[in-house]
């Protein structure tokens, strides 16, 4: 007898066998309940999810000899026949080796005849997204208005490279990707039926391998139990993909916690020995690191292993967070480096390298030094009058306390152009405060002067954005008060203006005193013209 794959001896023949894609699997089986069914179906997601399975099955409840049901009976002539690939009235089509627009118009030259066996003439075209522009173009009318007997099931991996039109046309269903735990279960129930001894973690390194296909994950396992005599076990699986065991990157972290250098390469060593790939290594690491803090910060989220538990103990949070970082960046520029081992060694001497400075017995919050509450008691130089020596002191605190609240503006009149530099405007803020004064200064009120030739520019939006960046600045809250007045102004602006003037009249005479240019004045009868840029 010819073995068959555990792929195809395990895909699902009905919507309970699936294994995640409960929200696309309620849609469907409401919808074949309410008989609200849709013409064109269009299926995408990553590759092993159940694209093409959960056509298959769609394609059995439309066509069971018991009607259009979400449970198909599975032992009538249609259902046997979607099953075994024969029946005549499903046609599956690989669009990646028909792209052509001729095969397209092969293809459709039947929509019109109806079907000879089952209630539906189902056409499923996989990878849809391969087919040519003109072959879309062939497809698009037929797709938009299909006779009654006629459904379309499409499948995709690349929805992207869909165009519009199609995509408006086809109610769409985005498969998810399998989480490991899933796979993990479903593998345990296939083994447990195919009498194959395994162990747990084994298993859940093939889900994690798998990365959301459950397609991979059961060619994985069949390799696993080629690979193991039947037998999945733990080591076999490691040795099989190339990668390391938790226990063995136990000592490393050890080595790292305690800043041993010399251990620490000893054990790279001995890992290279091995010849595993260092980017499964350091994603064996990141998953430790991630095991670690979530049992740092919340242990009662995930049950952890006794060797993560005491390494709890061994890495603050603070080393953790950032040890996970470094982790990824080596990851990420592994494949720059001139060996995955080199790039792996400088990731480990990062670690070693970069630590933050609060070690683990410093995470106890330092206090500010007390206050010396004790009274002050200041010498008096014969007051004109007598007062009580307790009454003059608690005068002198009071008014060092008082000095201490009062907001001490000390900005004076000609400053407000320095000033206006450090308060990090721009824009129509800028250039409404350039051309303000700054008029007076009464406790933590601030009063500018705007001529009424720049009126226009003051509103209350600008004037608050002014006012924070005082308050900023001057690190106290204060109070903007800008007056409209009519006099001239010596601005900010008009300053600069009047600078810049000096400038090029310095320059120009300094220009007109050079012999060359007087030369060449009196010879060309030329001029002078100076900007400043």
């Amino acid at each position: 007898m010819s073995y068959q794959v555990l792929a195809r001896k395990w895909r699902p023949h009905h919507f309970q066998d699936m294994v995640g894609q409960e929200h696309i699997l309620r849609m469907l089986m409401n919808a074949l309940e309410q008989q609200r069914i849709h013409h064109a179906y269009l299926f995408t997601g990553t590759r092993g999810v159940g694209k093409t399975t959960l056509a298959r099955i769609l394609a059995k409840c439309l066509n069971c000899d018991s009607g259009v049901t979400p449970s198909p009976c599975g032992s009538c002539h249609a259902c046997q026949a979607i099953d075994a690939g024969q029946f005549l009235d499903l046609y599956e089509v690989d669009a990646a080796s028909r792209t052509k627009v001729e095969d397209t118009r092969e293809l459709l030259e039947n929509v019109l005849y109806p079907p000879t066996q089952g209630r539906y003439k189902i056409y499923l075209i996989d990878e849809v997204h391969m087919l040519s522009n003109h072959s879309f173009n062939a497809l698009l009318k037929t797709l938009e208005e299909p006779p009654e007997h006629v459904k379309f099931l499409l499948a995709t991996t690349d929805p992207k490279r869909l165009p519009a039109t199609i995509l408006s046309r086809c109610l769409q269903f985005h498969l998810k990707r399998i989480t490991p735990e899933q796979i993990t279960k479903h593998l345990q129930h296939i083994c447990n039926l195919e009498n194959i001894r395994h162990e747990t973690p084994a298993l859940e390194k093939l889900a994690t391998a798998a990365d959301g296909s459950m397609r991979d994950a059961l060619s994985l396992l069949d390799q696993a139990i080629a690979y193991g005599h039947d037998i999945v076990s733990k080591n076999e699986v490691n040795s099989m993909l190339g990668s390391m065991a938790q226990d063995d990157l136990v000592p490393l972290l050890h080595a790292l916690a305690s800043q041993n250098g010399n251990k620490l390469f000893a054990l790279i060593h001995h890992l290279a020995e091995c010849a595993p790939d260092f980017q499964q290594v350091l994603e064996e690491l990141i998953s430790m690191f991630h095991k670690i803090a979530i049992a740092q910060i919340v242990p009662d989220a995930v049950s952890a292993d006794e060797p993560i538990i005491a390494l709890t103990q061994c890495f603050t949070p603070e080393d953790v967070q950032l040890y996970y970082q470094i982790a990824l960046l080596g990851r990420r520029d592994l494949s720059y480096t001139p060996s995955p081992q080199q790039g792996f060694e400088m990731t480990m001497l990062r670690m070693l390298a970069f630590k933050p400075s609060m070690s683990i017995h410093d995470c106890t919050p330092t206090l500010a030094p007390p206050v010396d509450t004790t009274p002050v008691i200041l010498p008096i130089a014969e007051p004109e009058q007598s007062v009580p020596q307790a009454i003059t002191t608690a005068a002198v605190v009071e008014e060092k306390t008082a000095a201490a609240i009062q907001p001490t503006l000390t900005m004076g009149l000609s400053e407000w152009r320095d000033i206006l530099h450090k308060l990090e405007l721009s824009g129509m803020t800028y250039a409404l405060a350039a051309n303000c004064t700054l008029k007076q200064i009464i406790g933590n009120k601030i009063e500018l002067s705007l001529s009424a030739n720049h009126q226009p520019m003051l509103n209350q939006k600008l004037k608050e954005r002014i006012a924070e960046a005082l308050c900023r600045h001057l690190k106290q809250p204060i109070q903007l008060e800008i007056h409209i007045t009519s006099t001239e102004l010596s601005t900010p602006v008009k300053q600069q203006q009047s600078e810049q003037k000096q400038r090029l009249t310095s320059a120009k005479q300094s220009i007109m005193q050079d012999p060359k240019v007087k030369a060449l004045i009196e010879m060309y009868d030329a001029t002078v013209e100076i900007s400043l840029l």
